[in-house]
């Protein structure tokens, strides 16, 4: 047992976990900051931060100790757990700013949406490994996204628009993996555009619509909706090339920037940190990239492919879309920033993610 554990830690990618444990470094520093321009220091955001970080990374070694492969064998009892989560926090979740996403457990929020888009990636690797998307193309992007809507539907009833965006974005990204002809994709883009259409007439909130069209100009509202966008765009550009050091940034200690520990946290590493600040922010996240994008080249199984290619997926669609949210290229959406911004389920769900890879990474150095 115990030579099996230490050959498992030769083949484990640690530049990886390298990343991963820096990158969250940077989430916990700058929570600290944020607590220091609190009236009375209160380090409970930090604290419980801190706790989820070390039991994530318990996790992380549990889950890359297993056999991802077995994902294929629970995969159907993995989707109906998703199904049952997402189904059972619309009747029992508690509301957090007009969303029903949460439980409360023991004192703790959990997001089971968080752990639906792993659920989801899986059920699409697992689903598209089984069959050849060269025949019937049209049959298995319907049954596909017939499993991936399903739990966009679910979410959207919380209601949770990023999220069910993120889950939507999965299942395109999943087809382009797998190499659906452009034809398909566009076609989806098309309906997409239509069912939006649709929404904005019977199904979007009013907050909904405003995020909207705030985005397309932030200026028209900048008392309301606008007034985040800007604060966190103020804060970017103050930085300059070194910031103004930990604690001393003015958006985030004086309050302009509203939920600074989680929508706007790259607000405060880019006013705090500076230019240099999120140039190692994002050399990490490449590194990360590329470390999977490597790994898929030597996996031995297109279902650890497309795991490894779906998750890549995700932790860059979060990213992109959170980074985008802070300098006013996306509509704010309430997406996490992967491993840095506050919040329990996101970091649990994103070592899970890092887990399931290494374990991927472990078995195929022993297999190659």
């Amino acid at each position: 047992m115990l030579n099996k554990i230490i050959l498992y830690l030769k083949k484990f990618d640690w530049i990886l976990l390298a990343a991963v444990i820096l990158l969250m470094c940077f989430g916990l520093a700058e929570l600290y900051s944020i607590a220091l321009g609190q009236d009375e220091l209160d380090l409970l955001n930090f604290e419980k931060q801190v706790v989820f970080v070390f039991l994530g990374l318990v996790i992380l070694f549990l889950v890359s100790f297993l056999d991802y492969f077995n994902l294929r064998s629970f995969n159907n009892y993995l989707y109906l757990l998703g199904l049952i989560l997402l189904t059972a926090v619309l009747f029992f979740g508690a509301s957090i700013r007009g969303t029903t996403g949460w439980f409360n457990i023991f004192g703790l929020s959990i997001q089971p949406v968080e752990f639906a888009k792993i659920i989801l990636v899986v059920f699409l690797a697992r689903y598209f490994a089984a069959v050849s998307v060269k025949f019937s193309p049209f049959k298995h992007m319907i049954i596909s996204g017939l499993g991936a809507f399903i739990f966009v539907a679910l979410v959207l009833k919380q209601p949770d628009f990023g999220s069910a965006l993120i889950l939507f974005l999965i299942w395109l990204a999943m087809l382009i993996i797998v190499g659906f002809n452009k034809k398909y994709i566009l076609f989806i883009v098309l309906v997409f555009f239509i069912a939006f259409a649709f929404s904005w007439m019977f199904l979007f909130k009013d907050y909904q619509k405003e995020r909207i069209i705030t985005f397309l100009n932030p200026a028209a509202n900048s008392l309301g909706q606008g007034y985040n966008v800007q604060q966190a765009t103020i804060a970017v550009g103050s930085g300059g090339l070194t910031g103004r050091g930990l604690g001393f940034g003015s958006q985030s200690q004086l309050k302009f920037l509203p939920e600074a520990q989680n929508d706007f946290i790259f607000s405060v590493i880019a006013e705090e940190l500076g230019f240099l600040g999120v140039v190692l922010v994002f050399s990490l996240f490449i590194t990360i990239f590329y470390r999977i994008l490597k790994a898929s080249s030597y996996a031995n199984n297109d279902f650890a492919v497309y795991v490894l290619l779906g998750f890549l997926a995700l932790i860059f669609m979060e990213m992109f879309i959170n980074i985008g949210m802070n300098v006013g290229l996306m509509p704010v959406v309430g997406i996490s920033l992967p491993l840095i911004s506050y919040g329990g389920s996101s970091i649990l769900s994103t070592l899970i993610i890092i887990g399931i890879i290494e374990s991927i990474i472990i078995r195929s150095k022993l297999k190659y």
